[in-house]
């Protein structure tokens, strides 16, 4: 505390306000630690409880939740889980699915999560990743309502929208409603990129959407109703809590990392134009503490790509891309916020490395919903060429979009 005699001095307090600001900036930048969201009115669905908090009474209650699946207090760096918060409310849950990452979040993309016992709650959690994707009808026996309460990140290969497919479909299959939490989406500014071709259609590719869709959890939950994309075309009983105060245009700064590999701002705003370096012989960071915000390879030439980094285990990657070998990339994490997809770095990295034949691997044309991209890059293709080849079935599902906006 400072003493009073100090408050009168008109040249300590300036002194001490910068000096908190270079301090507050220079443990910003040591951690990457994400800024709090900028728009505090902006209420996300979770936090209105009075709406759905009738509809879970006396009902038997399964969440699908991860660590982001919290209700904010005061202020967007103090929170509760919504599994504790609903238990305190004396609401039945009797079991948790757990999307890619697990139910805290804590396990590497890809990686297999198994069923368990939350320490925590003692709830069982049941793997909604790997070879469990879609509920089955003995474990959602004896289940009367679902809840989706997860935040996405806006992008087509960010596996939750999979995981609301399946759940949306499963639920539909054995008459159970589900109520979808809202939640913003910090790329919903724009929509761009290549439309996934049937042929492609995967767990990271589900259905004709571009890469950067541009809605909230909740709008795409109703698109995927409206458009009869579950089995067979059935339909799902369906309520999306709405958020408040929130527009496509809201920058919205998420106080909880999504998963592992998206640490703050820059990573998931770069995440949709890098993501596609995961098809390729390039690392995007894992295994340092910059993922998605550099990239680099070994076999990338060290005279025109002069960041280096080599990646070693950690909490966000096992068994990183290029494990103990240095990569030479650039340093994207002071570049301009997009508003658009850029792929340049990546038409660039393939024309400039020594080993071309094998650039590429088999996840690349999943990722990008066909293999046209991959043999736009080959055939020399500028950027401005392959965004003006995905420009008519953009337009095509910006049409479709506007029937299922909630906000502004």
């Amino acid at each position: 505390m400072i003493h009073k005699k100090f408050l009168k001095s008109s040249f300590l307090l300036p002194l001490l306000f910068l000096m908190s600001i270079s301090v507050s900036c220079q443990k910003k930048n040591k951690t990457q630690k994400p800024v709090l969201n900028e728009h505090k009115n902006i209420i996300v669905g979770a936090n209105e409880t009075e709406a759905y908090l009738d509809l879970l009474k006396n009902k038997n209650v399964a969440i699908v939740a991860n660590n982001t699946s919290v209700i904010f207090k005061n202020d967007s760096s103090k929170y509760e889980h919504l599994v504790d918060s609903l238990l305190t409310l004396h609401i039945n849950i009797t079991k948790v699915f757990a999307p890619e990452h697990g139910f805290r979040g804590k396990a590497d993309a890809g990686e297999v999560v198994t069923n368990s016992i939350d320490s925590k709650t003692k709830l069982p959690v049941y793997s909604l990743y790997g070879a469990n994707e879609k509920p089955s009808s003995e474990v959602l026996k004896n289940v009367n309502m679902v809840v989706f309460d997860i935040q996405d990140v806006g992008v087509r290969f960010y596996t939750y929208i999979s995981t609301l497919h399946y759940v949306m479909e499963a639920c539909a299959e054995n008459g159970i409603p589900v109520i979808v939490l809202d939640r913003p989406n910090p790329n919903g500014h724009y929509v761009d990129g290549p439309i996934v071709q049937s042929d492609f259609k995967s767990f990271v590719g589900m259905h004709p959407v571009p890469i950067a869709y541009g809605m909230t959890i909740g709008e795409y939950a109703k698109m995927i109703n409206g458009e009869k994309w579950l089995n067979n075309g059935i339909h799902c009983d369906l309520t999306v809590i709405p958020l408040k105060n929130y527009t496509h245009n809201s920058t919205y700064s998420l106080p909880l990392r999504p998963s592992p590999n998206l640490p703050n701002d820059k990573s998931i705003n770069l995440y949709p134009s890098l993501c596609l370096f995961e098809g390729t012989n390039v690392s995007c960071g894992r295994g340092t503490e910059m993922q998605f915000q550099i990239f680099g390879s070994p076999s990338l030439p060290k005279d025109s790509y002069k960041f280096t980094f080599t990646p070693e285990p950690n909490f966000g990657s096992k068994k990183p891309k290029h494990m103990g070998q240095e990569c030479y990339g650039l340093d994207l994490s002071k570049t301009k916020n997009l508003d658009h997809l850029n792929f340049s770095w990546l038409i660039d990295a393939y024309h400039a490395t020594s080993q071309k034949d094998v650039f590429f691997n088999k996840f690349f044309n999943k990722l990008a919903g066909s293999e046209k991209l991959k043999n736009q890059i080959e055939q020399g293709l500028t950027m401005e060429e392959i965004r003006a080849s995905w420009q008519k079935d953009l337009e095509a599902f910006k049409t479709i979009r506007k029937k299922y906006l909630m906000y502004p």
